[in-house]
């Protein structure tokens, strides 16, 4: 059973509830006794009383406690536990020292979270409150500690010890056993605590700091696995090197320690000097991963290695600040990697990424703030919108200050709060602190949930030459609660006849001030005009994707093919084709609906060929801009997803796109294809993701089926390999059941590249793809308990609209059996998982019925866990 298994409704934590914590704890010395069956964990602890209380509250779950000694008198632990989870002590005085000692079976900890077994390796996942099933302690963020630990285990088993700081001594012990001390010098919650043992491989490296400080650097894989982290480490040596220049942030330890394994519910955890890696995130070579997984592993060792400064030396008070943290080091990774790489293709996969899964959340039952007021268990809230919508605000904070501002209020916050636990609000100060603003009516971004519409009307006097552009924003209220007007930046810019950008002059300025520039909407509706414009321009607004908004305009097709042709902003050519593209997909449904005739797509269509055919554009931010939008974004553009009909209009236009430009993409397809190798590296990942885009296109005529077929066989990567897969997952017959076959023997011995073969099917548009998912949860190479083959399966499968969401509501019935059965085993991946059914409102009445019974499902579970009552509890309302 789950240590969160509920019979009642468990109490909600609230953020005004939040009181410091009584007792502070400063030095914590911990030794680990590993064995086979079993380890002892002996936690002697220094503590001192902060506040008024008497008692000593202690959290804890599902330990054995072997003894307990207050000042070195032992107590009874019989008796001593106040409840399952709590334990309360009454010291006599204002310091006492704890002596305690538990016994863990982390071979039977399926949950993940503490100490636990990934194969033949002990590791742990502390944050968020992972430590309290290691030791009775204070499990909250804000008790900082310094802490040394000893870590004793059999030589030949685990000759590998690892934990936070720097190693101090190791040696051997009696009986074939060995041990190694590790102190870390720097304060830190103990959700930062890290411990590993096991078998491991050692792959060395050096990294010269700013001031001169030699530091090693080491990467610890299973054995076989040295060769494939070579990215690894030089992302992360990019990384140190990035956050000097960009930051002024200097690494603070001797040695900064790296582990990969295989079972884990996150992607990476930064703990202090020992940051522990989902493999995924860190394992690549040309043959085994995509330029895809090559990119997400330089951005998520450059987040986690970040989070030594924005979460590590400044941490959260309580949990209702995980933003703090994590918004602010998503913004540092996403930068991090559009210096890195592209900064448009960046810049567009980030928002594509909010808007497919923060904007529904935004719009959902579980919509919250990137700041919750309230939860029930903060694993649920390690959401889209405290990290992806978190890094949005941030974004738009260093846009109102400029650059350098930004620059002089980060410096401010780590100087302020080093070594502190603080809040948002602290962070917010620094901002205004250092360039004399006020941010006050800024803060409506932490503390209020929704995604602002904002509409954007324009008129021209032509004889003033003067063009004037009217803003007004709104926010669904939410549970009947009446919203202030956010701060929204707006960069926007102008554009002539030719294409060219003017010069941008407001009334009452002297002269222009630059080509592009942000205008701040603070208030319900405002107004700018813009003057000495011999022409009536044609707008570009929310350039880079500004401010994290749904904008509608009156821009006419043939201005969206303008502006995607000719715009000077990246990421607005890459808006204006995908907005070409999901109008024609909607009016499509909207026709489809009424029984009407298909509205032409001849401007779509038009803008397709020219795109395709200029040279001159990047061909990473071109692939983006010529793929349709998925169906979901489409559904999350409707006022209710009509799942057939969506996936019937984006079918038929795909194809029609492909059979009117067949010439033209087969001859990018082999114009790519030339002298294209494995090359790494931004310039051939860019060439690999165009041509695949056309191969994609191609590969829903039956006749160019062969060039799929051939790459498959033939691919020099990864990359070019899944995407043949891919296109031929959709095919009935002969061809697809051929290339998975194929593709499985070639890589079953590779469990990341397994991944992709799961995570491929579960997205086939083929009509039995429900019946696929179940047969794949049998085969022989998945693992039932690996979060990596749940999630490239069931997670892959939820995302996949037209058969995740099939009329029968077979698909529902799978998660809905998955879900009953992980619930026990893993609350914090149901939960998650879970929240695939969080839309269920928006579908017709009979989908809706459908999920509806499955939410009810988990809820009726004799022992449902605290992560799924709270998903399903807010679904159902």
């Amino acid at each position: 059973m789950s240590d969160t298994a509920i019979s009642v409704a468990p109490a909600t934590i609230r953020l005004s509830d939040y009181q410091p914590p009584a007792w502070s704890c400063t030095e914590v010395e911990l030794l680990f006794d590993l064995h086979e069956d079993h380890v002892l964990v002996t936690t002697t602890s220094t503590w001192s009383r902060t506040g008024g209380a008497a008692d000593l509250l202690l959290d804890g779950c599902e330990l054995q406690t072997e003894s307990i000694l207050m000042d070195g008198d032992e107590l009874p632990v019989e008796g001593a536990h106040i409840g399952p989870e709590q334990l309360t002590l009454q010291p006599a005085g204002d310091l006492c020292v704890l002596q305690i000692v538990t016994r863990l079976a982390p071979q039977d900890n399926t949950a993940l979270e503490g100490l636990y077994r990934s194969g033949s390796t002990f590791c742990t996942q502390m944050e968020a409150e992972g430590f309290r099933r290691v030791t009775w302690f204070t499990d909250r963020p804000d008790v900082l500690s310094c802490y040394r630990t000893t870590i004793v285990a059999d030589s030949e088993r685990y000759p590998v010890l690892l934990s936070n700081g720097n190693l101090i001594h190791s040696g051997e012990a009696e009986d074939g056993r060995h041990f190694a001390q590790w102190h870390d010098p720097h304060p830190k919650p103990c959700y930062l605590f890290a411990l590993v043992a096991g078998n491991l491989a050692r792959v060395d490296d050096v990294f010269t700091t700013a001031s001169g400080r030699e530091v090693s650097l080491q990467i610890f894989v299973d054995p076989g696995n040295e060769g494939r982290v070579e990215h690894a480490m030089a992302s992360l040596k990019r990384a140190m090197a990035w956050d000097e220049q960009a930051f002024g942030r200097e690494y603070d330890l001797d040695i900064f320690m790296l582990v990969a394994v295989h079972a884990f519910n996150m992607g990476a955890m930064e703990n202090k000097g020992l940051n522990i890696f989902n493999a995924a995130l860190v394992l690549a070579d040309p043959k085994t991963a995509t330029d895809e997984d090559y990119a997400r592993i330089e951005g998520v060792v450059g987040h986690e290695y970040f989070h030594n400064w924005s979460g590590n030396r400044v941490t959260c008070r309580d949990w209702f600040q995980l933003s703090l943290k994590e918004g602010f080091t998503v913004y540092r990774d996403q930068q991090f990697s559009a210096d890195m790489g592209s900064a448009a293709v960046q810049r567009i996969g980030d928002v594509r990424g909010l808007r497919e899964r923060q904007f529904p959340e935004d719009a959902g039952p579980g919509a919250h703030p990137i700041r919750p007021s309230e939860y029930l268990t903060i694993d649920n809230f390690y959401t889209s919108t405290v990290y992806q919508k978190g890094a949005e605000v941030i974004r738009m904070l260093a846009a109102l200050v400029g650059e350098e501002g930004f620059r002089k209020g980060s410096d401010l916050y780590f100087e302020r709060h080093d070594g502190q636990a603080v809040t948002t609000v602290e962070f917010v100060a620094a901002m205004e602190d250092a360039n004399n603003v006020d941010l006050t009516e800024f803060k409506a971004w932490y503390d209020q949930p929704g995604t602002p519409q904002v509409s954007a009307r324009s008129s021209w006097d032509g004889e003033n030459g003067t063009w004037t552009l009217q803003l007004e924003q709104s926010c669904d209220p939410g549970a009947g609660v009446a919203k202030r007007p956010f701060v929204i930046p707006v960069r926007l810019g102008l554009l002539d006849a030719s294409g060219q950008d003017l010069p941008l002059q407001l009334e009452g300025e002297s002269e222009a001030r630059g080509t592009s520039r942000v205008i701040s909407l603070t208030q319900t509706r405002q107004s700018w005009q813009f003057t000495g414009l011999a022409e009536q321009p044609v707008p570009s607004l929310m350039r880079g994707f500004s401010a994290p908004v749904r904008l509608t305009d009156s821009l006419s097709s043939e201005q969206l093919a303008f502006l995607a042709t000719h715009d000077s902003d990246a990421f607005n050519r890459y808006e204006a084709m995908q907005r070409l593209a999901s109008d024609a997909l909607l009016s499509a449904v909207s026709a489809r609906e009424a029984q009407a005739e298909r509205p032409s797509t001849e401007v779509l269509s038009q803008t397709f060929a020219a795109l395709l055919g200029d040279r001159s554009l990047d061909s990473a931010v071109l692939a983006e801009a010529l793929q349709l939008p998925a169906e979901a974004r489409i559904g999350d553009l409707s006022e209710q997803v009509d799942v057939d009909g969506i996936h019937a209009v984006s079918e038929a236009l795909n194809e029609s796109l492909a059979r009117d430009h067949t010439g033209l993409l087969l001859e990018r397809y082999h114009e790519l294809g030339e002298n294209l190798g494995a090359e790494l590296g931004t310039q051939p990942a860019g060439r690999r993701a165009l041509r695949n885009v056309c191969l994609a296109y191609l590969s829903r005529l039956d006749e160019h089926l062969p060039l799929c077929i051939e790459q498959l066989d033939s691919a020099p990567t990864m990359t070019d390999e899944r995407a043949a897969l891919m296109c031929l997952s959709h095919r009935e017959g002969e061809h697809q059941e051929r290339a998975m076959a194929s593709f499985k023997q070639r890589w079953q011995q590779e469990p990341l590249v397994m991944n992709k073969w799961f995570e491929v099917q579960a997205l086939s548009r083929r009509a039995n793809c429900a019946d696929d998912v179940r047969r794949l949860a049998a085969d022989d190479a998945f693992n039932p308990s690996n979060p990596n083959n749940l999630r490239a399966l069931y997670r892959s499968f939820g995302r996949n609209q037209p058969r995740f969401h099939g009329a029968d509501g077979e698909g529902y019935r799978i998660l809905g059996d998955l879900l009953v059965d992980l619930d026990s085993k893993n609350p914090v991946l149901a939960g998650r998982l879970a929240t695939l059914f969080s839309p269920w409102s928006r579908f017709d009445e009979q989908r809706q019925q459908l999920m509806r019974e499955q939410l009810q499902r988990l809820l009726d579970l004799p022992s449902v866990s605290t992560n799924s009552f709270e998903v399903a509890s807010k679904a159902l309302g």
